[in-house]
């Protein structure tokens, strides 16, 4: 596969994935905001923070309020990261691999970029937030089921899902990161009412409350933290998420498992395995705002030596023509 093919259908799973991510964090903030006092009000300015644009969202609006927050991490096409301009990336990706993916891929995601630049998607994401952001949601899983069920399980199928669980490994971290940044801000409501709300609404934002509550019953910290990074059966753990990833990075090059040929190989297995003899009181105790900043660089990482190995050009050697 050329390495522009792969690029593209790498940033497009990313892309997708990543659109469905902020529109997690927008709808949870508008859910916990109605069960909250009104001086929490002060939490938008906290959301940007989490999602790494906070300093070019200052540069543009003079305060962080829910109209310029949502505005900003929606429609805002100066900011790379909001919805809208994930999609016209991803749709732009597509759109240059059109022989690669399926045609269903291509009608789904088409479907999703008239939705986000309708005339009307403005005001229906002001009219009714709730749903609008639910729509964003569920058209980036119709995305993904689609090329589930219609793309053969080959190199261009395993890129884009490479890039899909970076992203979402990536996003969970940050998910679980709110609580640090966003969601308490007094020591004091440690134990509160308000403490368990702000933990519940970590599960609702990565769509994990029945399912933890399956397997763990009681919403505690440390169990949130086992579940939401280092479970090996929920599909937006970050350690299912990076195993997964492990898994069709080995199916791209033909590396046996557990071993590795490239950078990107090495990275993501040194990380994989030091998750995977990890627990949660260790993460805690090391801090757990510190210990996810260290997994998110990590992440980071990975992704550049996924750039670096197969998507750079790389200079032919030879005899040099004179």
């Amino acid at each position: 596969m050329l390495s522009r093919v792969a690029d593209s259908i790498y940033w497009m799973g990313r892309y997708i994935e990543r659109a469905e991510n902020v529109a997690r964090f927008v709808d949870v903030n508008l859910h916990l905001l109605l069960d909250l006092p009104e001086d929490f009000e002060g939490q938008w300015g906290a959301l940007v923070k989490i999602t790494g644009d906070y300093e070019d969202f200052e540069k543009r609006y003079s305060s962080a309020d829910d109209e310029s927050v949502i505005e900003f991490l929606t429609f805002d096409r100066a900011n790379p990261n909001s919805i809208l301009s994930c999609v016209l990336n991803a749709r732009e990706n597509a759109r240059s691999i059109r022989e690669i993916i399926s045609a269903e891929t291509w009608e789904a995601l088409n479907e999703f970029y008239l939705t986000v630049t309708a005339p009307r998607a403005k005001g229906d994401a002001g009219s009714n937030p709730h749903e609008f952001f639910r729509g964003v949601r569920k058209a980036c899983h119709l995305l993904e089921g689609v090329m589930s069920e219609t793309m053969s399980r080959g190199e261009a199928w395993h890129f884009s899902r490479v890039g899909r669980l970076l992203e979402r490994a990536d996003k969970t971290t940050r998910i679980l990161d709110i609580k640090y940044f966003l969601l308490l801000p007094d020591a004091s409501d440690v134990g509160s009412p308000i403490d368990d709300l702000h933990w519940t609404a970590v599960l609702r934002s990565a769509s994990a409350q029945d399912m933890y509550r399956k397997v763990h019953g009681r919403v505690t910290p440390d169990l949130i933290v086992r579940f939401l990074v280092l479970d090996r059966e929920f599909p937006r753990s970050t350690l299912f998420c990076l195993s997964e990833a492990e898994h069709s990075l080995h199916a791209i090059t033909g590396t046996p498992h557990k071993t590795f040929r490239n950078l990107a190989e090495r990275r993501l297995g040194q990380l994989v395995a030091e998750l995977d003899y990890t627990d949660e009181q260790e993460i805690v105790k090391a801090g757990l705002h510190e210990s996810l900043d260290q997994i998110q660089a990590k992440i980071n990482r990975v992704g550049d030596c996924v750039f670096e190995t197969f998507f750079t050009s790389k200079p032919v050697r030879g005899s040099t023509l004179r």
